[in-house]
């Protein structure tokens, strides 16, 4: 590629499209060319399933929309399209009607005449339509879905003293309560009480109740999504044959098996399997991972993720890795939540080469896996920092004028721009590689205690963990920041996004629902409470942050860290409950209204988002793939539409 790669494509609503470019995949050999390609077969494939699981109605409406949109017939000049086609835009992104940050539902822009009209004017075979129904049948049951805003209005609730089974969308649950899900699920953690390595109890099931039983329905190859499965399963044999090597062979051989049997042992086992395979350069993730979409933290939205190492960046993150031990033994949090050996911690700077599922189009920029706190404390965890797409990030947002409306003054400014992009990313570093990885529960502790809250307190622990981190003076020695003030720029970002600019994608009237922007909160507004080292201030009418004291800071990151890892190492519910409620959700009607209309004169998209490049097989005369090649110019909309046509699984 030449270096006028186009990073910023198309917006619409509150969303902005990217490109990352896959930098040094020419220098792969034919045989990870394959792998790779293989595995973005498999990772694309599972496309269906996360619209399935972020609703009962998506892929339904999904389609309805794709069949208008694409009708000859339909007219393309009216307001009425131009909504439909900004509503099937934010469908494809969110996979499905309900915001993919925010989680609240997002309505259509045209009418409910508009779309019975343009359902009738299709062919009906064109349409979802089940044996027996009607057109007019089809649009009463999505008209409500889609335009009534008290019809499952929420893909994840987490209010509290709310049923949040029963008030949540996400199609993990059917017919049963929360109580009747904790209960399920306490049930069977009691049973296997002494386990030594329990399963990830519900991680890839829904829990159903008919009549007064109730059950798990198991998603795998011959269950729910199982026609999904089994075409991923294809591509995953096909990786298989061209790995890079035999451990490289198993952990895709253990992953087929768990698909085929859905035996979370064979996950567990898989896992291990996972965790220890690091001398191939490509790597993936496949399956039901993150349990951010599950309001009790339990089940697993399907994601995919193909990746290559970035060998030189990779220094980086092996120097934080082997020093593991020396972080955990100089956290200040209480020596009995401190591991005594760190094992398999290891940390890779990757290029992503294909997203899905949960990761696509929005991907996060750092991974550290797996979940289950046993195969952390045995076996180590794989973490990822990904740097094509924070390439992507940092040069689509030069010069957007962000910072100069909402840093204070120019020195702090100046301060940013010299040191900010880098801190970020060993902020991100360090979240990832140590922070999800360090400490450790105490013996008997429910992983799942912490319930709705825990998601938010273990990102919370990590962003503690790289803070208090990214300040230390062990960083200047290991050549990993320039000097010992470099972390002000870290902090003073971190601070003001959690405070204030992270309101900018929150609508009006709405409380801070996901996870990750709920830590920031809570830990920003905790210490601006806690102490004085920093404070908002007015000037010309403008709301800033200023802070005065950065040691002080720093300190009160070590006492909140501290209380964090505490209430995560005991389990205790209440004292997780009473942080997240008082600082992480409400916000300020004023500096809400002020923030928004500060940003909004900046004409820029809150939210971010990628378009996949296209892996495209090269053939020799004999069929055989000579070359894997990389095209960029796919637009956003023929993207989606040709996965909705060639991965069609569901």
């Amino acid at each position: 590629m030449t270096d006028n790669f186009n990073y910023a494509d198309e917006r619409f609503a509150d969303l902005q499209l990217l490109r990352y470019r896959l930098d040094g995949f020419e220098s792969l050999s034919l045989q990870q060319k394959k792998l790779v390609y293989y595995l973005s077969e498999a990772t694309l494939l599972g496309r269906d399933i996360i619209f399935a699981q972020h609703g009962a109605y998506n892929l339904a409406i999904r389609r309805v929309l794709e069949a208008i949109y694409t009708d000859p017939h339909t007219d393309r000049t009216t307001e009425d399209f131009r909504q439909l086609e900004i509503y099937l835009k934010r469908v494809w992104f969110s996979n499905g009607i309900y915001h993919h940050y925010g989680s609240e539902k997002f309505l259509p822009g045209f009418s409910q005449e508009y779309l019975l009209l343009s359902m009738c004017r299709v062919s009906p075979w064109r349409l979802p339509l089940t044996s027996g129904q009607s057109v007019r049948d089809l649009f009463d049951v999505l008209c409500p879905v889609m335009f009534d805003p008290d019809v499952l209005p929420k893909l994840v609730n987490k209010a509290d003293g709310e049923d949040l089974v029963q008030t949540s969308a996400c199609t993990f649950y059917h017919e049963v309560t929360q109580d009747e899900a904790e209960a399920f699920y306490a049930k069977m953690k009691e049973q296997h009480a002494n386990d030594p390595e329990p399963p990830s109890f519900g991680l890839n099931s829904t829990l159903t109740k008919e009549v007064e039983h109730i059950g798990e329905e198991v998603w795998y190859a011959h269950g729910r999504f199982g026609g999904a499965i089994r075409r991923i399963m294809e591509q995953l044999r096909k990786a298989g044959e061209v790995a890079e090597n035999e451990a490289q062979r198993q952990v895709i051989e253990k992953l087929i098996e768990f698909y085929e049997t859905g035996d979370l042992r064979t996950f567990n086992d898989y896992c291990k399997l996972w965790v220890k395979c690091l001398d191939g350069r490509v790597d993936f993730i496949n399956g039901f991972i993150e349990v951010y979409t599950d309001p009790l933290g339990l089940k697993g939205s399907w994601e995919g993720l193909v990746e290559y190492v970035d060998e030189e960046a990779t220094r980086r993150t092996q120097l934080i890795s082997q020093n593991a031990q020396w972080f955990e033994d100089h956290s200040p949090v209480d020596a009995r939540f401190k591991k005594k050996e760190v094992r398999g911690v290891s940390a890779k700077v990757i290029c992503a080469a294909m997203l899905g599922g949960d990761e696509y189009p929005s991907t996060a920029i750092g991974i550290n896996l797996p979940n289950a706190d046993w195969i952390r404390a045995e076996y180590g965890s794989k973490s990822i920092t990904i740097k094509n797409i924070t390439d992507a990030y940092d040069k689509a947002a030069r010069g957007n004028g962000f910072r100069e409306e909402f840093v204070i003054d120019q020195d702090t400014l100046g301060m940013i721009d010299r040191y900010a992009d880098a801190l970020d990313t060993l902020h991100t570093d360090l979240h990832e590689c140590l922070g999800h990885g360090s400490g450790q529960l105490l013996p008997g502790v429910d992983p799942d205690a912490l319930k709705a809250y825990g998601n938010t307190i273990e990102e919370a622990r990590a962003d503690l963990f790289g803070l208090y981190y990214v300040a230390d003076h062990k960083l200047v020695e290991l050549g990993l920041t320039p000097d010992d003030e470099a972390y002000r720029a870290q902090y003073y970002t971190y601070m003001m996004n959690g405070l204030m600019t992270q309101l900018v994608r929150i609508e009006p009237g709405r409380q801070i629902e996901e996870a990750h922007m709920r830590n920031r909160a809570l830990i920003a507004r905790w210490c601006l409470a806690h102490g004085d080292a920093m404070q908002m201030v007015k000037r010309e009418g403008k709301t800033y942050l200023q802070i005065t004291d950065y040691a002080q800071l720093r300190r009160l990151v070590a006492q909140l860290l501290a209380e964090v890892q505490r209430i995560k190492s005991e389990g205790d519910y209440e004292a997780a409950r009473q942080l997240v409620e008082q600082y992480a959700i409400s916000i300020d009607p004023e500096l809400h209204a002020e923030v928004l209309a500060r940003y909004k004169r900046l004409n820029l998209a809150p939210y971010k988002g990628f378009i996949n490049p296209v892996l495209l097989p090269v053939y020799n005369h004999q069929g055989e793939i000579a070359d894997i090649t990389v095209y960029y110019g796919e637009s956003y909309a023929h993207q989606m539409l040709r996965y909705s046509s060639e991965y069609a699984t569901l």
